[in-house]
């Protein structure tokens, strides 16, 4: 009879960057999770990798996919590594250069033959490669090829010291694969693309507006597909879009702040996720070190219902585990990682006192498998 085993995977920053106060890592933590408890145990260390700060899990291919986010390189770097089913233990697949500096985000295309990769970009806009979304084939043992696709995002947004140029932070596929979208915090935008899910080219479509200033960072759509809800780093706002999918179309609906009411802590969002019903959305203040709950309507319209203290000090990324019962935060300054459990009718959190510690995490993903218990 299969068994069902669930794995937690934490990326920490491994060495000096300006805009990170330590670098206590060792490279990609790995904790077995139990989805009954919310219990997390350790598996070990994978080493060998420069500042692993976004992770990204191909379940299709048992395989993770980790941006090398460092200070300096012209490009970053995207590794591959294949998840033992049985152990939760990484092995080395290859890397693909991300044509891009600072690469901040990856996810997977909804049929999963591509990564799509996204470039905050901190080099000068006239040095190479400059790429702010790059293109990767994903080879069969969920190795990575290098880019057949690419763009380049120009421009200036109103404050001066976060968006001097593009700072492309995040890039998903719409629900039904027909485009690419990407977040840029530099320009107060959601770029969309027409993605060909054969080749992988893609090519601009349009763009949505975002509050100036506002400084879009991360994005998720709503289990049903009409409406988008975006994080907004820079004035802590959530704000929410319908969708229609025919031209990729984005139209405002509401912004709400992420901070209660007269709230004066200096803050910035970092990671927005959606409960599976569409029912809660939950975003990380930094600054504030809370996780913010809103209660969802059926109009694309949200509520504060709440925050939540997260349990450390810079809560940079966080994920709802596979059965949606808990949600686990990287309080990226305190070297800890936090589960909380979540209460699936209200989307109240609530401190479970299961914490493990772990060198400035950046980044937590979840990848649940079953493997067939010896006779």
């Amino acid at each position: 009879m299969p068994a069902q085993r669930t794995y937690l995977y934490v990326g920490c920053c491994t060495r000096p960057t300006p805009y990170y106060p330590t670098h206590n890592g060792k490279g990609i933590a790995a904790f077995t999770f139990d989805e009954a408890s919310g219990a997390i145990g350790p598996i070990g260390i994978t080493d060998g990798i420069d500042n692993p700060t976004y992770l990204g899990v191909d379940t299709r291919h048992r395989a993770l996919h980790a941006n090398s986010e460092v200070f300096g390189w012209n490009e970053g770097t995207v590794s591959a590594y294949a998840i033992d089913p049985a152990t939760g233990k990484l092995s080395y697949i290859n890397k693909q250069p991300s044509l891009g500096s600072i690469t901040a985000y990856n996810s997977l295309d909804r049929s999963g033959n591509f990564l799509l990769v996204a470039n905050y970009s901190l080099a000068p806009e006239g040095e190479l490669p400059n790429k702010a979304v790059a293109i990767l084939p994903v080879r069969p043992d969920g190795g990575l090829m290098s880019s057949v696709s690419d763009a380049v995002h120009s421009g200036t947004g109103p404050v001066p010291d976060r968006q001097e140029r593009s700072h492309p932070h995040s890039v998903l596929a719409t629900p039904d694969n027909r485009y690419v979208v990407v977040a840029d915090l530099g320009l107060d935008l959601l770029v969309a693309y027409r993605f060909n899910s054969q080749t992988g080219a893609i090519s601009r479509s349009g763009a949505a507006s975002l509050a100036p200033g506002a400084g879009p960072r991360h994005f998720v759509f709503h289990p049903r597909g009409r409406f988008v809800y975006v994080a907004n780093e820079l004035d802590s706002t959530v704000t929410s879009f319908s969708y229609e999918p025919d031209q990729a179309k984005f139209t405002t609906i509401a912004t709400a702040s992420t901070m209660p009411e007269g709230a004066a802590t200096v803050n910035h969002c970092s990671e927005i996720r959606i409960s599976a019903d569409g029912a809660f959305l939950y975003v990380a203040n930094r600054g504030h070190d809370s996780i913010a709950i809103f209660a969802l309507d059926g109009d694309g319209g949200l509520e504060l219902t709440k925050t939540v203290p997260s349990g450390g000090e810079i809560p940079r990324n966080f994920a709802i585990d596979p059965s949606g019962n808990f949600l686990v935060v990287a309080n990226q300054n305190s070297d800890r990682v936090t589960v909380f459990a979540v209460d699936r009718e209200t989307g109240d959190l609530t401190p479970t006192g299961i914490e493990v510690e772990t060198g400035t995490p950046t980044s937590i993903a979840f990848y649940r498998t079953e493997i067939e218990k010896p006779a």
